[in-house]
């Protein structure tokens, strides 16, 4: 996993995961083996602090979309399992109660004061001092912090605020040395394009283009001359390219490759992209994963 508060611009997610695998303790692992699938995600991590409004007329957030994985634990099914457990309990009460298309506050209200609460709270100061201060101090602190939580229920640190959203700790690339990052060796590393063939990915081509840029001209005008456009690199599938034409660069968007991580919704300094549903059934299939 990379965290998505990196201030580099240059740096690639999906490059570092590559350059990992020929470290010599995982190499070893890997020898031999063969590989089946590929598939990318970003994980919501904001855990306690960031948990939306989960309700509204006619449908709740539930599991991951609403934010619930402990992040120290590195999991998420159990809160999503229970968020499912107290969503259905207030969905099977509407019903019997003859009401339909409302909101079921009854479910927020469990979760945000049953065993899904009790578990993200005494984790939530984790996230926030990693973000802020790095590893060793979260893991001293945060640590401190969380382990006095779950043996008396209090937090010694309180609430700590999140500081600035992904997209806003991306710094200028002119502060910052470009990456020369190793070729794949089609080994134990592949390239992006040949990676996104084994997730399986297909979107119908002449459905409209489910990644929409709030201001078509930012990606250029601005992006590429502060950032040197960073969806180049923080993409795992190689959607967004920077194409020199004779009429200078051009950004083009190619959604067919889309694997639905949505890391250009969060980590676009310019907050310009948002990710859409696309057409039903289109996205990447992951039937070995």
């Amino acid at each position: 996993m990379v965290h998505l508060n990196y201030t580099n611009p240059w740096v690639s997610p999906y490059m570092e995961f590559q350059r990992l695998k020929h470290h010599p303790m995982v190499a070893e692992l890997l020898e031999g083996g063969k590989r089946i699938a590929y598939g990318a995600r970003a994980i919501s991590e904001g855990g306690w602090q960031s948990i939306p409004k989960l309700t509204f007329p006619g449908g709740a957030l539930l599991g991951c979309s609403a934010g619930l994985v402990n992040v120290p634990r590195i999991k998420g099914n159990h809160n999503a399992m229970l968020s499912g457990i107290e969503a259905a309990e207030a969905a099977a009460a509407a019903i019997a109660a003859g009401r339909a298309g409302d909101e079921l506050v009854a479910y927020e209200a469990a979760l945000r004061s049953g065993p899904v609460a009790k578990d993200l709270r005494r984790a939530r100061n984790m996230k926030p001092l990693w973000a802020k201060f790095g590893m060793l101090a979260s893991l001293g602190l945060g640590g401190f912090d969380m382990w006095v939580a779950n043996l008396t229920g209090w937090n010694p640190l309180g609430t700590v605020k999140h500081g600035k959203n992904d997209a806003k700790a991306t710094g200028v690339a002119g502060n910052y040395a470009p990456i020369d990052y190793p070729k794949p060796d089609g080994k134990l590393s592949f390239d992006r394009l040949t990676n996104v063939a084994f997730s399986a990915t297909n979107h119908e081509e002449s459905q409209p283009c489910h990644l929409q840029l709030a201001d078509p001209e930012i990606p250029i005008a601005v992006n590429l001359p502060t950032y040197g456009e960073p969806a180049q690199r923080y993409c795992p599938a190689g959607v967004y390219e920077v194409l020199e034409t004779a009429e200078g660069p051009k950004f083009q968007i190619n959604f067919q490759n889309c694997v639905h991580c949505k890391t250009c919704d969060i980590k676009d300094p310019s907050e310009n992209i948002t990710w859409t549903t696309p057409q039903g059934g289109d996205g990447p299939n992951y039937p070995n994963m």
